[in-house]
């Protein structure tokens, strides 16, 4: 489990989402134009649905072209797989300059969960490249009745590791402080940021993965931000405690505001469970495996650090609903406290069913254990 040098050489891979019409291009275009930026390829649908041309050097071939600022664009007409496959052959190649990142702009109406699993999956993907992070834009003006009415737009946010909230300057401030709060309540550890035409520093955007390429180390408290949940009450972080909030037996959270009781972020919870107990490794599978095939599709998006019976080293776990990525004993604990903590992003799914069966779990391989 442990994380290799070959490992952490992997190509740094970065998903953009966003609603139609809510900035993706103009972001990519404003990132791309950034000097830093001239190691990077761009994974696009089509290249007449971005506005590159001012930036076109050459068309290297069909599929691929080389832009002024040195980034490689490439239009994936076929599926993600086979375009992250043949854009790695032809940098092997030589037929494309090397690059150190990539970054895939998704369709407006796409689940970035599919992509997720594309990268989290896929053997020779995942030999050669590693999630870094999701960006999601969402417009100022428009944003919150996206969230009204398309959960893929709810989605999108909520599996974020930073929000972008575009047009921020044809929008007034309560328009911006009421989606920011809307926005903060799905995902409380993405860092949310106002811009204006793409207008952002990359370094921002980029490394909000549990490897840090600029410090060549793991930066677990920036990749698991548990304290935001702290900042948000307990409503965000389950300490084990009962609350006062109804559950049903599928774990269901039914304190929705009765103005909004419609509205598809009401169905998402983020909270962060802690243990002060040791997990038992074969007690996490065994709940792993149960939630993901019966609750997949309520397990947005999960990632925490273990304290395992047996293990002086934490591991990293990470999953997007159905699939867990493979774990990573990290190299030491980030600070004294030696607690698991592990955050949740889910619909449908409250805290009190997930602490309670994991517990279950661990008390009964405790038990077996003890007694052999």
């Amino acid at each position: 489990m442990a994380i290799s040098d070959e490992q952490l050489d992997r190509v740094a891979t970065t998903v953009i989402t966003g609603f139609l019409g809510s900035g993706k291009t103009t972001l990519l275009n404003a990132l791309l134009a950034h000097d830093g930026m001239a190691k990077t390829a761009v994974l696009i649908n089509e290249f007449g649905e971005i506005g590159l041309d001012h930036l076109l050097v050459r068309e290297v071939s069909e599929d691929v072209v080389l832009l002024n600022s040195g980034c490689i664009c490439c239009s994936v007409r076929g599926d993600l797989i086979s375009g992250l496959r043949d854009l790695f052959v032809k940098r092997t190649r030589g037929e494309v300059p090397e690059f150190d990142r990539v970054i895939i702009e998704t369709t407006g109406l796409a689940d970035p969960a599919p992509i997720l699993h594309t990268l989290m999956t896929d053997p020779l993907l995942t030999a050669k490249f590693r999630l870094d992070s999701v960006v999601t834009t969402v417009d100022a003006l428009h944003g919150a009745g996206q969230l009204d009415d398309h959960p893929e737009s709810v989605k999108q946010s909520a599996v974020a590791d930073r929000i972008l909230i575009t047009k921020s300057d044809l929008a007034d401030p309560e328009t911006l402080a009421s989606l920011e709060a809307r926005l903060r309540h799905l995902n409380p550890a993405a860092p949310i940021h106002a811009v204006t035409m793409g207008d952002i520093d990359p370094a921002k955007l980029f490394n909000a993965g549990l490897y840090d390429p600029t410090t060549k180390s793991m930066d677990v408290q920036k990749w698991l931000r548990d304290e935001a949940y702290e900042q948000h009450g307990d409503d965000h972080h389950d300490h084990g405690h009962n609350h006062d909030h109804a559950h049903d037996h599928h774990g269901h959270d039914h304190h929705a505001h009765a103005q909004d009781v419609n509205r598809h972020d009401d169905h998402i919870r983020s909270f962060c469970i802690t243990f002060d107990e040791p997990l038992h490794w074969d007690a996490f599978v065994t709940w792993a495996e149960i939630f993901t095939q019966m609750r997949g599709e309520s397990l947005l998006r999960v990632k925490g650090i273990l304290n395992l019976v047996g293990e002086s080293s934490p591991v990293a776990i990470h999953a997007v609903q159905h699939v867990f990525h493979p774990p990573a004993t990290l190299p030491a604990w980030p600070d004294d406290d030696r607690r698991s903590k592990i955050v949740f992003i889910t619909k449908d799914l409250g805290p009190q069913v997930i602490r309670e069966s994991l517990h279950h779990l661990n008390a009964a391989v405790s038990e077996t254990a003890e007694k052999s």
